[in-house]
């Protein structure tokens, strides 16, 4: 492990006030996607939309490092240029997801684990080769009757720490995601108890691993009411309790938490963001940011929807919704910045 590397790579994403760009979706992750607005669901397509992402002039101004997928980290645009070669031109950090995708927790119905461990560091070796210098990796948590059950957060949470120290042993900063999810009618109480317990479960496991603080960043979830509560806290709410339950939570060590959006929508994400970097500035043990996927992607995708002709359009929609976020993690985001034209 060199820590010198690991430390700086980690202050570089977390720098100038920018965030993290999610383009790791899974091939059928991204059709699912297309196919919802009549997308072909093609490799070339896939292509096409990822260019466009990767070209967009100004993204690097907010977004500091992109998470790839392996297909992607692979692809090259259409003029013959690897997208890896084209984002660390424009100034973004390389990074790319490792894991294999949560399964079925054995005897835990409801309750899933990720997988991917095995032949990990042989991997990670050749994606640090094409030019990552970050990795991420997703466990799921779900809220319902009766769960999440222990086995299931302990299960994760020593898949995630395993998945970091191995990251680090290969020169990789790891981002570390545990994600508890918004489906289902839970209250924000709830999911301020489970985000807890699963954050404590989280960093007992990287310090058993002997995982590096300085060297990883976190990427959680806000502490929300389920999708389908009735109640639905107010912004402010949902930054005071996500702040002060992390507060109690992550070390002042980890040097960045970079919030996954995780189902919301492009203007709640950016709101919640910047009420927690407006109420708390100067109390922040560690950088508050962004490492969105549909909360930055989607109004694009909407716009561009597989026509070529849309593509400029497409890509302006894309740099003000990254603009938009790193705005709010100055905490200076006003909901009449949406009013600005993406003309």
């Amino acid at each position: 492990m060199n820590e010198k590397i690991l430390r700086a790579t980690a202050a570089a994403l977390m720098a100038d006030h920018k965030g993290l760009l999610a383009m790791d979706e899974s091939n059928p992750t991204c059709n699912k996607r297309f196919a919802a607005l009549g997308i072909p669901q093609t490799p070339d397509t896939r292509r096409a939309w990822r260019e466009l992402i990767v070209m967009t002039p100004g993204l690097a101004d907010s977004i500091s490092g992109a998470i790839l997928y392996d297909e992607t980290i692979r692809q090259s645009t259409r003029a013959g240029m690897p997208f890896a070669q084209a984002l660390v031109e424009r100034g973004i950090i390389l990074g790319i997801k490792v894991d294999a995708g949560a399964k079925v927790l054995a005897g835990h119905p409801g309750e899933e684990v990720t997988e991917g461990l095995d032949g990990l560091r042989e991997r990670l070796v050749g994606y640090a080769a094409l030019g990552a210098r970050f990795a991420k990796w997703r466990g799921v948590i779900a809220i319902g009757d009766g769960l999440p059950s222990k086995a299931c957060m302990t299960a994760n949470a020593h898949a995630l720490a395993r998945y970091a120290a191995l990251c680090q042993e290969a020169g990789l900063v790891p981002i570390v995601e545990p994600e508890v999810l918004m489906t289902g009618p839970h209250t924000q109480q709830r999911s301020a108890e489970v985000t807890a317990q699963v954050l404590h479960e989280v960093f007992e496991q990287l310090h058993l691993q002997g995982v590096l603080l300085e060297g990883m960043l976190l990427k959680p979830n806000m502490v929300l009411p389920g999708l389908d509560c009735a109640d639905q806290s107010d912004v402010d709410k949902i930054a005071d309790a996500t702040v002060n339950l992390f507060m109690r939570a992550v070390p002042a060590a980890v040097p960045g938490i970079a919030f996954l959006s995780g189902g919301q929508s492009a203007e709640l994400a950016s709101a919640r963001l910047n009420a927690m970097n407006l109420r708390f500035t100067g109390r922040l043990p560690w950088a508050l940011t962004y490492s969105f996927s549909r909360a930055i992607q989607q109004p694009a995708l909407d716009i561009w929807r597989g026509d070529a002709a849309n593509v400029q359009k497409a890509q302006r929609a894309l740099q003000h919704r990254a603009a938009c976020n790193r705005a709010a993690r100055r905490g200076e985001y006003t909901p009449s910045m949406e009013h600005v034209a993406s003309t």
